[in-house]
This record gives C-alpha cells, sequence and structure tokens, in this order.
C-alpha cells in the first residue's frame, strides 16, 4: 500500500491510464478482425474498405504508444499483402 500522496496519485492515474490502453487495444484488435474476416470471405472491395477504417487506428494505436510502432508496421504489412494477393 502507497504511503505518500504521490504513490497514491500515480496509482489511480496508472489504472486510469491501464483501462485507456487496453481498451484502445480492444480497438485494434476488432479492426483487424474485421479486415482478416473480409480477406477470409475472399471480397477483395470488403477487405480494403476495412483495411482502410483499420489503418488510422493502427496508427494511432503506435502514437498513443499502446503498441510498439514496429508491431503495427508488421500488422499493416501483412494485412495488406494478403489484399494485394486477393485482387
Amino acid at each position: 500500500m502507497a504511503h505518500h500522496k504521490s504513490a497514491k496519485t500515480r496509482i489511480r492515474r496508472n489504472a486510469r491510464r491501464a483501462e485507456i490502453n487496453g481498451d484502445r487495444v480492444g480497438r485494434i484488435r476488432t479492426f483487424v478482425k474485421k479486415v482478416e474476416a473480409a480477406i477470409a470471405s475472399g471480397n477483395a472491395a470488403e477487405a480494403k474498405s476495412a483495411f482502410k477504417d483499420a489503418q488510422p487506428e493502427l496508427q494511432r494505436g503506435a502514437q498513443k504508444g499502446v503498441m510498439h510502432k514496429n508491431t503495427i508496421a508488421r500488422k499493416l504489412s501483412r494485412l495488406s499483402s494478403r489484399i494485394k494477393a486477393l485482387a
């Protein structure tokens, strides 16, 4: 248990940030799943549309530090190449 006021504040802030970061990671996963579902269905137009929606969400995750920028870049690259293979 924290004894200093600043430590108690950090515990509260960390809990808040963890919740926000968890929500953001969840959104990223949801968008990626939508793209993967569209790819699995074989619909190139739907996959491109879903990818276009997912891209800013993934980039925001990297910008906010929720996931490492190289991880996001790798995910985007792999999704993009799979969409190109559909066409």
